[in-house]
């Protein structure tokens, strides 16, 4: 055999193993472009639970504000109606006190009267006393007789006179428990006023915390259809090319 077939030969051996090499490096090269789709879905996953935690523990936060804000409005409720009955009890006691000093008024103006018309008498007695004594004499039984009456008549303006003294304190008591009964009823309205505020105030924030809730409910659901979208793509990216 020549030198020259030889080195031919020799020549295209090279050359068949230099493609079987080159065919062999490049089958194991093919999945190298879809290495970086999978990094990306992986990332895409991290952060798609990330924001899915994030978001249910804002459902979870807005669930626990609407609670709070039902047990506030419950609560807010029961002080109204309980505003409400001293309302009612602070008007009834007013209607009983103005009640109290209308009739120690009548008493006054009545024990007065009784008072003034036993100075009259007593009045009376002593002029009658000094006509008998100058017309009788001291010891004569028409002059005892008017001392008697005059007796009698100063008893009974002095027993006049206590009971005007205790009308008055009466009244004066009557009037005292009227104005602070006012006091009271005044101050029960302006707690109702104040608690159906907090209602209203509560009932506002128990919307906006449900708003906020049905959002993050939305949002929670969004992000499951995309870890679930991104967990395809990954399954995708993995096994085809």
């Amino acid at each position: 055999m020549s030198a020259t077939g030889v080195f031919r030969r020799i020549s295209l051996a090279v050359t068949f193993a230099g493609l079987v090499t080159a065919g062999a490096w490049a089958l194991p090269q093919d999945p190298i472009p879809q290495q970086p789709d999978v990094q990306q879905d992986k990332k895409d996953i991290r952060n798609d639970k990330k924001d899915l935690a994030k978001d249910r523990a804002d459902r979870n936060a807005d669930q626990r504000d609407i609670n709070r804000d039902k047990r506030d409005i419950k609560s807010d409720k029961q002080d109204v109606r309980k505003d409400n009955r001293d309302i009612r009890n602070d008007a009834k006691d007013i209607h009983k006190d103005n009640k109290d000093i209308r009739n120690d008024q009548k008493d006054l103006n009545h024990d007065r009267t009784d008072r003034n018309a036993d100075q009259r008498d007593i009045n009376r007695d002593k002029s009658q006393l000094a006509k008998d004594d100058s017309k009788y004499g001291a010891n004569s039984t028409q002059a005892q007789a008017d001392r008697k009456d005059l007796s009698t008549d100063r008893t009974d303006r002095n027993k006049d006179q206590r009971d005007i003294n205790k009308d008055k304190r009466d009244l004066s008591k009557d009037r005292t428990d009227r104005n602070k009964d006012v006091r009271d009823l005044n101050k029960d309205r302006k707690d109702r006023n104040s608690d159906v505020k907090d209602v209203r105030k509560d009932q506002k924030d128990l919307k906006a915390d449900r708003n906020d809730r049905n959002k993050d409910q939305k949002d929670i659901n969004k992000d499951k259809k995309d870890l679930h979208k991104d967990r395809a793509d990954l399954h995708r990216d993995k096994h085809h090319k």
